[in-house]
């Protein structure tokens, strides 16, 4: 009988994905799931919510618990199998509004800033020293747990987490999934291909789309020339704008297709978000303040989703994509499973540092997860991984550390901060964050 605890339970919505999942899985029906969360509220919703699933698709088989608060936290942890990590540290507020608010007044725009960008350097800030406390916590009660990690920012965390802690741990990411079932979705190409295979590797969140295949026939051709079609068409004055210009045209200018959303890749590198070409939010069709717009809509809709999920006694569910239960199942039947993963760069793709997470195809089974080797990436590739890396690698060397002026290095260095800002101006940008996280972060020397 395997044990899940659910970390960050009080986001009912993902708890219902990765849990109700389980429960549809036959090596995990009479699992223990134990929720925790710091949102008394939130908690008792999600478990509310879960029991009515279980009762529905589960015949009750599962036994749920929940605990709230600090001092209960090893009680959820204590001999816990897997343990899935959906936190957010600090929420909407004040946590978001001061990613996004404080670099305004240094004119900085950002769309999402979950994973790089000012705004990702101190979500990290915050996220990896809680993090650390669960890893410490995992050690003394659980210490053979698989940790499966959804919270971002991804390529930190698991940088972190891999180098700092001592625990079994992978990070998740839904966007490999969906990646090439998507893109040919876009180009109307779905309907034609009939044994799509792909290949994808690099960083979370700027992996590529290596290979794209149709019973060994390439695809990127095609692809290649319709989404060609379809961008320039977006581009002219009145032309129809479209959600995935960005990593369309990256990849025409890069030759890979890339797994990340446009409104994420426009913070990732330097070209697009520009007080010197403010047009080019316009012509790319980028989301600015994107992130909080959907918090704010979600904050507003959890009432009337509430009742349709919480409170609704015939609520169903159907085993869905996310790589949680699939990991639980092959781990528990040594039945062997492919995932896309986050987990450390021990030479898998040799052109990247080997201190840095990496997202790469992995094998699970009963061993755990084990990632696949790739090789180089195309040098263009790797070199744009790179640019990104810098930055997640010092945000960790200041949390490993402790050292204030490390902050200030990955801030330096990230793509989009330092096209845009002065270095004294990136440094004060950091001391007004710092100021307005206040206890939310470490003490830093």
């Amino acid at each position: 009988m395997a044990k899940i605890t659910f970390m960050g339970a009080g986001s009912t919505v993902f708890a219902k994905n990765i849990l109700g999942d389980s429960m549809l899985t036959p090596a995990l029906h009479d699992a223990q799931i134990a929720l925790y969360d710091i949102d008394g509220t939130r908690l008792k919703e999600s478990k509310l919510m879960l029991e009515n699933l279980n009762r529905n698709v589960n015949k009750g088989r599962a036994k749920i618990t929940a605990y709230c608060g600090a001092k209960n936290r090893l009680a959820a942890l204590k001999g816990a199998n897997y343990v899935v990590n959906a936190i957010q540290v600090g929420g909407y507020e004040p946590s978001t509004v001061i990613d996004f608010e404080i670099p305004k007044n240094y004119g900085l725009r950002q769309t999402i800033a979950d994973t790089i960008g000012i705004g990702g350097i101190f979500r990290a800030l915050r996220t990896i020293p809680v993090m650390f406390d669960f890893a410490r916590d995992m050690e003394k009660v659980c210490p053979d747990a698989w940790m499966l990690n959804y919270t971002n920012p991804m390529p930190t965390i698991s940088t972190a987490m891999l180098r700092g802690t001592n625990i079994n741990y992978v990070g998740l990411c839904h966007s490999v999934q969906v990646c090439a079932k998507g893109l040919l979705e876009g180009l109307g190409m779905a309907e034609k291909v009939k044994n799509l295979q792909w290949k994808i590797a690099g960083i979370n969140h700027m992996a590529w789309l290596l290979e794209i295949t149709d019973g060994g026939k390439d695809l990127y051709p095609e692809i290649k020339k319709l989404a060609k079609a379809k961008l320039d068409a977006a581009r002219k004055k009145n032309g129809k704008k479209h959600g995935d210009m960005i990593r369309h045209y990256m990849m025409q200018n890069f030759g890979y297709y890339i797994t990340e959303s446009s409104e994420h890749c426009a913070e990732y590198h330097p070209y697009f978000i520009k007080k010197l070409y403010p047009e080019l939010v316009e012509e790319f069709n980028v989301p600015l303040d994107e992130y909080p717009r959907r918090c704010v809509n979600q904050i507003n809709n959890w009432k009337k989703q509430a009742g349709e999920i919480v409170h609704n006694k015939k609520l169903t569910h159907e085993r869905g994509h996310e790589y949680g239960s699939y990991i639980m199942e092959a781990i528990e039947t040594d039945v062997p499973f492919r995932i896309g993963g986050n987990v450390l760069n021990t030479g898998l793709i040799t052109n990247l540092p080997r201190n840095m997470a990496v997202e790469v195809a992995c094998l699970v089974d009963r061993n755990g997860v084990q990632g696949c080797y790739v090789g180089d990436l195309p040098e263009q590739l790797a070199a744009l991984n790179r640019t990104n890396i810098n930055t997640h690698l010092l945000t960790v060397e200041a949390l490993l550390t402790g050292k204030k002026e490390h902050i200030y290095h990955a801030a330096m260095l990230d793509p989009h901060t330092r096209s845009e800002l002065s270095i004294d101006d990136t440094r004060k940008l950091c001391d007004d964050l710092i100021k307005a996280h206040g206890k939310m972060l470490p003490k830093f020397k």
